[in-house]
């Protein structure tokens, strides 16, 4: 596994797993203007509490990925909702318009749960429990979505032809964690990366 927050030259070369996240700082990330006291670094973990906001991997939160894995672990709290969103890019505020979000919910009221592709494959099932950490595991290959929660596979979405929304799409870019109320608490340690062909 490579170390580092290099993203830009260190996946030149597909499978490599890269490194996220130091532990330490949000170095590497790009939060947008609108909430940015909503993400810390607790406990070797990103700390997500506070008004809505979004987190943006990438020097200018535009790092670009096509065929991926992402793989890392997720704690939430009692009635919390967070998400991580995938070929999605940099946006000031707001909810993220380009891309997907797989939702992070094990028992907030929203009834869409973690694994969810929100809104186009949706899971009401979490597969965890708040209070625990559990590893989160997504996989885009060409067209096709996998959602793994600790080693099993809880969502698998295939992009159809005919899809016509222009911004919610499989194509690529950015990983985002999303903030997404005060009333939610979640952490998030051990991220990475890798392209794949």
């Amino acid at each position: 596994m490579m170390t580092g927050l290099a993203f830009a030259s260190s996946l030149a070369s597909a499978g490599d797993w890269v490194n996220m996240f130091d532990g330490k700082t949000l170095k590497g990330w790009k939060v947008n203007s609108e909430n940015p006291a909503t993400f810390s670094v607790e406990d070797g973990a990103i700390k997500v509490k506070g008004e809505r906001a979004h987190l943006f991997y990438g020097e200018n939160g535009n790092a670009n990925f096509k065929n991926f894995e992402f793989e890392c672990e997720v704690k939430t709290a009692k009635n919390a909702n967070a998400g991580i969103f995938f070929h999605t890019k940099y946006q000031d505020n707001g909810w993220p318009s380009i891309g997907h979000e797989a939702q992070v919910n094990a028992t907030h009221s929203d009834w869409r749960k973690t694994g969810s592709i929100y809104s186009f494959q949706d899971l009401r099932e979490p597969g965890h429990q708040d209070d625990e950490w559990f590893t989160y595991n997504i996989k885009v290959k060409g067209k096709k979505v996998t959602i793994t929660i600790n080693g099993k596979v809880t969502n698998e979405y295939t992009q159809p032809k005919d899809h016509a929304d222009k911004t919610k799409r499989i194509g690529e870019g950015t990983i985002a964690l999303q903030g997404h109320d005060p009333g939610s608490l979640v952490y998030f340690r051990n991220l990475r990366i890798r392209k794949m062909d």
